[in-house]
């Protein structure tokens, strides 16, 4: 987890509660490192979405899991350079599972593309979050940048706050 540290059960308990647990603030700042150095290959998330309700229930009852797919990028870029989160989210991904036609900005490559306004801040609200679980463990949490536009086989699927429900992705296909 690149973003919360152990001290932050305080305040969030099972919110934060996840499979590998969330560790100290020196654990986090070497994984932050080790992507930084090259140790770390690709940036992601399992993106856990469980209900509020579940992880209301005291800490060895809840639910392991957070929801993270719409801060994933902000996250990263608050510690990353554009180009090292491009690297870490698209190119390594697809070379490392070989994906054809995909992780790259490549004439004949699906364009699945998130556009970032680095100038404008996004503070993360109760109301502007997408999930259907209707919560987020950076509720409060202003990051330096938000995410414009995202598209999916070059189909805009999220702009001005919106998503396009109608988009679906499609098969990978890989060459292995």
């Amino acid at each position: 987890m690149l973003w919360f540290s152990s001290d932050d059960y305080a305040e969030k308990g099972a919110l934060i509660k996840c499979n590998p647990a969330i560790k100290t603030a020196a654990d986090r700042d070497a994984l932050r490192q080790a992507v930084i150095d090259g140790v770390i290959d690709t940036i992601g998330t399992d993106h856990a979405p469980h209900l509020w309700e579940e992880k209301q229930n005291p800490y060895d009852a809840a639910p392991s899991g957070l929801p993270l797919i719409q801060s994933a990028m902000t996250t990263a870029l608050e510690f990353f350079p554009l180009e090292m989160v491009a690297e870490k989210t698209a190119h390594n991904p697809a070379r490392i599972f070989k994906c054809l036609e995909r992780g790259f900005i490549r004439e004949g490559y699906w364009a699945d593309l998130v556009l970032v306004d680095t100038h404008k801040p996004y503070t993360v609200t109760k109301e502007n979050i997408l999930y259907k679980c209707g919560w987020s463990p950076f509720e409060g949490v202003t990051f330096k940048n938000s995410i414009d536009s995202t598209f999916v086989n070059g189909q805009l699927v999220y702009a001005e706050g919106q998503v396009n429900d109608t988009v679906r992705g499609q098969r990978l296909l890989f060459d292995r």
